[in-house]
């Protein structure tokens, strides 16, 4: 799936969303909106999906926040017009009827208080048949770092799996966190980056706490590392290279990137995703690899102090975040024909109400049975990594009914 991002300004290879210009816009663009030249307009840095694929039953979002750049998302005004769902007060949302397959066009535009136009951008909701994919066998390997680690929206990609109209369907991976279900299986490692990934070497697999010491792509040959995905395969799912690959990796990569360091550190994320994403066509060009989209963090900045005192801010990581994902649009969009998707989790996660929180008085003297506050950055709470599961389970339908 690519990332289109439609704006009032284009900039080269229109990957990202600008404000509008005094000139006008192009005739395939939205028509541009002209400001006083003394009153520059903002720039929101819009970012939409081409599409957002969708399947009946499950609920598909678009939280407002999560798709622009602005510390202040309730300072502007939000217009959704689709001919399904509803527009709420942060979000646009609908759950599809199995009859509800096909493609429904939406338009988002952003003004400010006054009414000026600041962005304005298009996508489409996907809806998928239930039973895309039915009787066939299908095989996948999800990666990445402790967000895939806490095992939790693997885990519900293989119960959405097990439902009715779905294929036979094998995940790979050395993390089986369930014995009661060792079929829910993947590779993900806290505090690991694509890096970690092409090169960790270490004597022995596992370490002595129990953790994964070096990447299980990497084995020994004649005394020294080899990324070897065949030998992983042969170990990992009978030498058979999975149907779908899904990465999402980039949190630990940038975390600590400032404004004057994020596009080296950047660079170097896209280097070593490179690397992974050419070992594995290697093996088997027509794998469909997934690069799933940078998530969100929570919504205050409650939750980045409860994680890391003053060493970080939600505003920081948001931008961080954000310009990973221009980049990421501007590397892997529009690359189908090389079975290189994008996956648009980002725009599903509801990082108000689905991130976790802690009860306690709101300061010393405060009443602690009515306050409670954001105390995790960028973990989810179960219900959070479950509308992530969701995003990479209706990409996979959509996938399989091709």
């Amino acid at each position: 799936m690519r990332l289109l991002v439609l704006v009032a300004m284009l900039l080269p290879l229109a990957v990202f969303a600008q404000a509008p210009a005094p000139a006008p816009a192009p005739a395939a663009a939205p028509a541009a909106v002209t400001a006083p030249a003394s009153e520059p307009v903002m720039n929101l840095r819009l970012l939409l999906p081409s599409e957002i694929p969708a399947v009946p039953g499950r609920e598909v979002n678009l939280y407002f926040d999560n798709v622009i750049l602005h510390p202040r998302p309730d300072l502007f005004i939000y217009d959704v017009d689709c001919p399904k769902g509803i527009q709420q007060q942060e979000r646009y949302t609908w759950t599809p009827k199995p009859e509800e397959v096909g493609v429904f066009p939406l338009t988002l535009k952003i003004s400010d208080l006054s009414g000026t136009l600041l962005a304005e951008g298009t996508t489409s909701i996907h809806v998928y048949p239930l039973d895309a994919g039915a009787g066939k066998a299908v095989s996948a390997l999800i990666m990445g770092d402790s967000l895939t680690g806490a095992s939790v929206y693997p885990d519900e990609i293989y119960n959405l799996m097990q439902q009715p109209g779905n294929p036979q369907f094998t995940m790979v991976g050395n993390v089986v966190p369930n014995k009661d279900k060792p079929g829910a299986k993947h590779e993900g490692y806290g505090g690991w980056r694509a890096v970690t990934f092409v090169s960790q070497w270490a004597a022995e697999p596992v370490n002595a706490q129990g953790r994964r010491a070096r990447s299980p792509f990497l084995y020994e040959k004649d005394g020294k590392p080899v990324f070897d995905y065949p030998q992983y395969l042969a170990e990992q799912n009978g030498g058979q290279a999975p149907d779908f690959i899904t990465i999402l990796l980039g949190c630990n990569d940038n975390f600590g990137a400032k404004d004057d360091t994020i596009e080296a550190s950047i660079d170097d994320f896209l280097k070593n995703m490179d690397i992974l994403i050419a070992e594995f066509h290697k093996v088997r060009p027509d794998t469909k690899i997934g690069v799933v989209s940078l998530m969100p963090g929570a919504a205050t900045q409650d939750a980045f102090g409860a994680n890391y005192g003053c060493g970080q801010t939600r505003w920081q990581y948001k931008k961080n975040q954000h310009r990973v994902m221009e980049r990421v649009v501007e590397k892997y969009g529009n690359r189908e024909a090389e079975n290189i998707y994008l996956v648009p989790a980002y725009v599903n996660l509801d990082a108000v109400n689905n991130y976790p929180k802690a009860k306690g008085p709101a300061n010393a003297r405060g009443d602690a049975t009515d306050f409670s506050r954001l105390c995790n950055g960028v973990h989810p709470a179960a219900s959070g990594y479950k509308q992530l599961a969701d995003s990479i389970y209706c990409w996979m339908k959509g996938q399989l009914s091709k």
